[in-house]
């Protein structure tokens, strides 16, 4: 990088929100334990708002994401740092939680898996990562490609959503820079939670980090509970992949039915672990073959599959 080069960065830099000092942590080196953790308390209790005021952007995404994946896409997660990590972390806790297939929401990092464990330095600094970073995932316009970056400027991300939009695919963008310093025309829905500098400056995995987090967990949340993976208040189509997850599906089972436990495990074994199939087939009082045909019908939903029966 040329000496000019790296001015222009440094300009760029000082200019972002997260890398400007918080004037309510300027003497925090000289503090006690206890007034150190009410300043990063304080300062954490702003991030719910600042995701509050993005609900309609949040919504919007979510919409995209939903119709994408009804019509066979995905989405996928593409960021640096704090912000890949979050990404990875999100889409792989999906399959488990929701029963989603491997591969439905996906989350790339940049310098590749390793940096979840180790920073893979200048890895992020080039926007032609990102794009070969897409290809690889062989994204279609059929699916949703969400940049995470809190400065907005990380040139990997940029790369992969601009790589993205090429394709056709729809486009999102988490940041925690102002609205107003973002140009919409480069993305569909950008997420713009403002949390104000960091009590660190420019420690973005702390208040960012935390904004970024509350916003995966919207998206994916809300676009399974849309997509019926969800009954009443209680996850019903997650994979049961080790000793807690089997006890929790029984638990779910008695919790909605009314079954014993012994009841509610004869039942999952005869819907081959499926919590959903378990439950249409107590509510209906069907089958587990004709508890799968009216799931199929009600594409998924519980609360609709039991009222076929009706």
């Amino acid at each position: 990088m040329s000496n000019t080069e790296a001015k222009a960065l440094f300009k760029e830099i000082s200019n972002l929100t997260t890398e400007q000092r918080n004037p309510k942590s300027m003497e925090i080196d000289n503090l006690g334990t206890g007034d150190i953790l009410k300043i990063i308390n304080d300062e954490d209790k702003l991030v719910p708002l600042a995701v509050e005021k993005e609900l309609p952007y949040i919504e919007q995404a979510v919409e995209i994401i939903v119709k994408a994946i009804k019509n066979g896409g995905r989405l996928l997660y593409f960021g640096a740092g704090t912000s890949g990590r979050l990404g990875v972390v999100d889409a792989s806790e999906c399959p488990p939680t929701f029963g989603a297939p491997y591969g439905l929401i996906e989350g790339f990092i940049a310098g590749g898996m390793q940096a979840m464990f180790k920073a893979q330095e200048g890895a992020e600094d080039y926007e032609e990562n990102g794009a070969v970073d897409v290809d690889k995932a062989k994204v279609t316009a059929k699916d949703v490609v969400c940049g995470i970056a809190a400065s907005r400027r990380t040139p990997y991300v940029i790369g992969a959503v601009k790589r993205a939009k090429e394709i056709g695919a729809a486009t999102l963008y988490i940041t925690c820079n102002p609205r107003e310093n973002f140009n919409i025309s480069e993305v569909d829905v950008a997420i713009c939670p403002f949390v104000g500098p960091e009590v660190v400056m420019g420690s973005t995995r702390m208040k960012s980090g935390t904004a970024q987090k509350l916003v995966l967990n919207m998206l994916t949340t809300t676009t399974f509970i849309r997509l019926g993976k969800v009954y009443e208040n209680m996850m019903i189509d997650l994979q049961m992949t080790n000793k807690k997850l089997v006890e929790r599906s029984k638990r779910i089972v008695m919790t909605i039915t009314g079954v014993s436990y012994e009841e509610a495990a004869d039942y999952l074994k005869k819907a081959e672990g499926h919590v959903k199939t378990a439950l249409v087939m107590i509510k209906a009082n069907v089958t587990a073959e004709e508890a799968k045909m009216l799931l199929e019908q009600a594409d998924g939903f519980v609360r609709k599959a039991i009222a076929l029966k009706k």
